[in-house]
């Protein structure tokens, strides 16, 4: 549909790597249900793509990422509409975070709203030098819900509260400080950065990244004690592969004299 634009790029034996740019430039590339319904099916079927290396989730232009959800549809709720529209969103962001590969956001302009959401569900984030990003929704008398509740692992409990009690915008350099962004380039060297990440990426085993994309999911949710005991069956279950031994034997090869 018009509105996601989704490209599929194939690096020779390295598999392919996946492009997504919401459409929607008019409007800061806001999220309607529609918009919303198309991401959940495009990530799913990106989802089974045994080839599938990264994801880079991108807004059309240089003027925003995602500005946020689209308050002229959010207006209109009563309480029963209201949890099926916020439930489309969280669908969106349990997408990204359940894709099997990372997630990259490539952030220009705003990233505000579901848009930072959207964004706190990557895996990684870089932005370029003048994005904004912030959380206005008390502004227009809503609350931030959803993967809002990402934010703490990310910047904290106090900046979190910050953010979501004044409805701040704050600036790249400042998320990247607070530890919201992993990155901040000029926009001229943006495109250049996520390149650099792919390239990290596809370098790297697929199923030892498939496996610590997981892993790290899993992370998020288990106490120490269990995280630890589930990343020693992960480590297990790199070795069903012949990944670990071919790689292993090719780094010892260059290792000899």
């Amino acid at each position: 549909m018009a509105g996601v634009a989704v490209k599929l790029e194939t690096r020779g034996a390295l598999g392919r790597v996946a492009t997504i740019t919401v459409e929607n430039q008019g409007k800061l590339n806001i999220l309607d249900p529609p918009r919303m319904a198309e991401l959940e099916r495009v990530l799913a079927v990106l989802a089974g793509d045994a080839e599938l290396r990264v994801l880079v989730l991108r807004g059309a232009g240089s003027k925003a990422f995602i500005g946020g959800a689209d308050i002229r549809a959010m207006a209109g709720l009563d309480a029963s509409t209201a949890r099926e529209f916020i439930s489309g969103l969280h669908r969106v962001c349990e997408g990204l975070r359940r894709l099997p590969v990372p997630a990259i956001a490539r952030i220009e302009g705003y990233a505000l709203g579901a848009g930072l959401e959207i964004a706190a569900a990557c895996d990684m984030r870089v932005a370029a030098v003048g994005a904004k990003l912030g959380m206005p929704e008390v502004k227009v008398g809503i609350p931030s819900v959803i993967e809002a509740a990402l934010l703490p692992q990310l910047i904290g409990w106090g900046r979190t509260r910050r953010l979501l009690f004044t409805g701040e915008t704050i600036d790249a350099e400042k998320a990247e400080r607070w530890g919201l962004l992993e990155r901040v380039v000029e926009a001229q060297a943006l495109d250049a950065a996520v390149e650099e990440w792919i390239a990290a990426i596809l370098a790297a085993g697929p199923h030892a990244i498939r496996l610590q994309k997981s892993l790290i999911r899993q992370w998020e949710e288990l106490t120490t004690s269990a995280a630890i005991r589930r990343g020693i069956d992960t480590f297990a279950d790199a070795y069903a592969t012949a990944e670990p031994a071919e790689r292993m034997e090719a780094f010892l090869k260059r290792q000899r004299p």
